[in-house]
């Protein structure tokens, strides 16, 4: 009995479930490039690019290997243009009974597969170190789900940078290193890859269909096969892990990756085993060719985070996108989409972003998601933003990180205080405050840093919420102390600098 089987864009993985369930003798494997897909929100052309770059490739890939593989391009005659609309046809045509599929990562599309007349089984994606009863087991019974125990729970069950039953280095996180301000100098930068001709084919189409979608498409140089991927964590490894940790937290006007790896596009679309990366960083502390701090670090960002807001994601149910718990209804300001502000951070961020389909972790929180949250601005409106413009955006990983952890929309789940500062942060880790119009250090007045302003708005219209949060409390003895005047002038500048924003003036 011939069955279809599934391979979605963020599952080009050779072992992925869906495969390993097959009869390559009989079964036919289905990929497509649909419009549902590369328009439910409006991704950023190169992120178009890579997965379809990818797919193509991974498809003459399983035919090499003797699969059946009905592949669907965009500009097909006969495309559906959906997922379901594609099994569909591919059913009708070959007469297939049932479809296998591994589990998708979006809510949106596992609702759409099991509500089609299909006969589909779902498969659970073991690319993942933590199941999904495996996170339900962790959080059961637990007040908070907070990440750095999740993580300790990950190492021991990887063994990774483990000595027995006791962590590398007798502590289990060195976040305390990773925390040095822009260098000087950067001597690393993330491995290029020249288009081949699949991939220039699929650059063309993407310029002929989506020209009009935010953010610039060439140059492209990232990886879009296995082989290629293997050799950025290889060159990552040898070239940018040493000095990852120290300056994982930095930002610099001139230099739009220091130390990081770029490699969590591979990651999500299913180039690289996360696991595999790990090993390879872990091999490099074990040879001494890289510190500890470094080794952590990267390792704490793939078995803990990533490993855990999948956990959350899929935890907290299809709402979570959709949750405000601050009540904030403010629209996202214009300049997120490129408009000229200046704010010398933000314009930096976006510029980046639009350019490179990229913006490390610190910049999306602590630059753009910082600015959301002390602004208002409504966090659906922000998730849909942060889903659009990143290259690695996929709603499992990227709406914890901008519900939950950058926005604290979802009450508390995922962050014990709201992820909060004024300029003073950005100013440590970054140059940009040196080329700003405003200024850092004034607190009030026409030049005063909108995050200073908007920092203590914050506080004080949330005040019932979050005074007696321990953490927090500091603040507001500091906020209390100031003199009554300058509280009322702080909060009527950043009421009028906000009312500006909302009109469209230049900010």
């Amino acid at each position: 009995m011939t069955r279809l089987i599934l391979i979605l864009g963020d599952q080009l993985t050779p072992d992925i479930a869906a495969l390993r369930s097959a009869d390559k003798s009989q079964d036919i494997v289905v990929m497509a490039e649909v419009a549902d897909e590369a328009t439910y929100v409006a991704h950023h052309p190169k992120k178009i690019a890579l997965i379809f770059a990818a797919m193509r490739k991974f498809a003459a890939r399983l035919r090499m290997d003797g699969w059946d593989v009905r592949y669907s391009e965009l500009d097909d005659a006969h495309n559906a243009g959906s997922i379901v609309g594609e099994l569909l046809r591919h059913t009708e045509d070959t007469g297939a009974k049932g479809v296998v599929a591994t589990k998708p990562g979006e809510w949106r599309l596992i609702q759409a597969l099991e509500e089609a007349p299909l006969g589909i089984t779902l498969l659970e994606d073991d690319r993942f170190i933590a199941s999904h009863a495996d996170f339900e087991t962790w959080a059961q019974g637990r007040k908070a789900l907070r990440m750095e125990y999740f993580y300790r729970d990950m190492r021991r069950k990887t063994g990774l940078l483990m000595n027995e039953a006791e962590p590398e280095g007798g502590q289990w996180n060195y976040d305390h290193d990773n925390r040095k301000p822009a260098p000087n100098s950067v001597d690393a930068a993330p491995m290029q890859f020249v288009p081949d001709a699949t991939v220039e084919a699929v650059l063309e189409l993407v310029e002929a269909r989506f020209s009009n979608s935010f953010g610039t498409l060439r140059p492209f140089h990232f990886a879009t096969d296995q082989a290629e991927a293997e050799q950025a964590l290889e060159h990552f490894v040898e070239n940018g892990l040493a000095k990852f940790g120290d300056y994982q937290d930095a930002m610099l006007d001139s230099n739009r990756f220091l130390y990081h790896s770029l490699l969590s596009a591979y990651m999500n679309i299913g180039l690289l085993d996360p696991l595999r990366v790990c090993r390879a960083v872990e091999a490099a502390y074990r040879a001494g060719r890289v510190p500890l701090n470094a080794a952590e670090g990267f390792i704490r960002q793939i078995i803990g985070w990533r490993e855990y807001v999948r956990g959350i994601y899929f935890h907290e149910g299809p709402d979570y996108p959709q949750r405000n718990g601050l009540n904030h209804q403010r629209d996202l300001p214009d300049f997120y989409w490129g408009r000229q502000t200046k704010m010398r951070c933000i314009s930096k961020a976006v510029e980046q972003t639009r350019e490179e389909a990229y913006a490390h972790h610190i910049q999306r929180l602590m630059v753009t998601g910082n600015f959301g949250l002390l602004a208002g601005i409504n966090p659906t409106e922000l998730h849909e933003w942060y889903l659009s413009v990143y290259i690695d955006a996929f709603e499992w990983v990227e709406a914890p990180n901008t519900v939950g952890m950058s926005q604290f929309a979802d009450g508390g789940v995922i962050a014990s205080k709201p992820y909060v500062s004024s300029g003073n942060y950005i100013n440590k880790m970054s140059d940009h405050c040196k080329h700003c119009e405003y200024k850092v250090k004034e607190k009030t007045g026409p030049d005063a840093c909108p995050f200073n302003l908007l920092y203590w708005h914050f506080m004080e219209r949330h005040r019932d919420r979050f005074q007696s949060n321990p953490r927090m409390a500091q603040m507001y003895r500091t906020w209390d102390r100031m003199d009554a005047d300058k509280r009322e002038t702080v909060l009527s500048e950043a009421e009028t600098w906000l009312d500006r924003m909302t009109k469209g003036d230049l900010v």
